[in-house]
């Protein structure tokens, strides 16, 4: 397959969309549960399928996010805007989650059909746009959140060190997931489109 990925229709968009927000809902909701949080690969999945219809699907999963935080927070009896999260940091994340979503409109405009040049290109996507997403949710909480009490230099290059590399190697193994999920259904519709032409074959003899 060397064509590049094809147009959705608004239905396939809205049933990714649907997707997306149920994986985000799994997952972010148990935070730093046994099944990771899985929102900067929703976004970055976001950015592959529906940046074409990026003024409304980047919107509502950002406010997804938000309520389904509000949610958790509130639902273990704190005041949402006075918890350590919720501090101008907090708004950081659109722009962070941004990244993740530009990562994969990216991709998603390279992308030519399954093969090793895929591969690379997604790993190098999912690297950059993971970095540019942890650099900017990581040094908006660490300077702007009253949680730090003295932030200097050296604190959040120690800071930026502990926490980069799990949630690095969380956003790969997401992004290898995805990728096999997403060759499997390429391969079912290419065997599916097949199947069908040969029975319209059989069908004129």
């Amino acid at each position: 397959m060397t064509t590049a990925q094809p147009e959705l229709s608004p239905a396939a968009r809205g049933g990714i969309l649907a997707l997306l927000a149920v994986v985000m809902l799994a997952t972010r909701i148990h935070h730093f549960g046994a099944l990771p949080d899985a929102s900067w690969l929703v976004f970055f999945a976001g950015g592959f399928y529906l940046r074409h219809a990026w003024r409304w699907a980047l919107p509502l999963l950002l406010a997804l996010a938000v309520l389904i935080d509000y949610a958790v927070i509130s639902g273990q009896g704190l005041n949402f805007w006075n918890h350590y999260c919720v501090s101008p940091a907090y708004w950081f994340l659109a722009p962070a989650y941004g990244a993740m979503w530009l990562g994969g409109a990216w991709l998603a405009r390279r992308y030519r059909g399954l093969g090793m040049r895929e591969l690379g290109l997604l790993a190098g996507s999912v690297l950059v746009s993971a970095s540019l997403c942890y650099l900017v949710s990581n040094g908006s909480f660490y300077w702007l959140s009253p949680a730090v009490a003295t932030p200097n230099i050296g604190g959040w290059m120690k800071n930026l060190g502990d926490w980069y590399v799990p949630y690095l190697g969380t956003s790969l193994i997401y992004a290898a997931v995805g990728a096999a999920l997403h060759a499997a259904s390429v391969l079912a519709a290419r065997e599916l489109r097949g199947a069908t032409a040969r029975g319209a074959r059989l069908g004129h003899r």
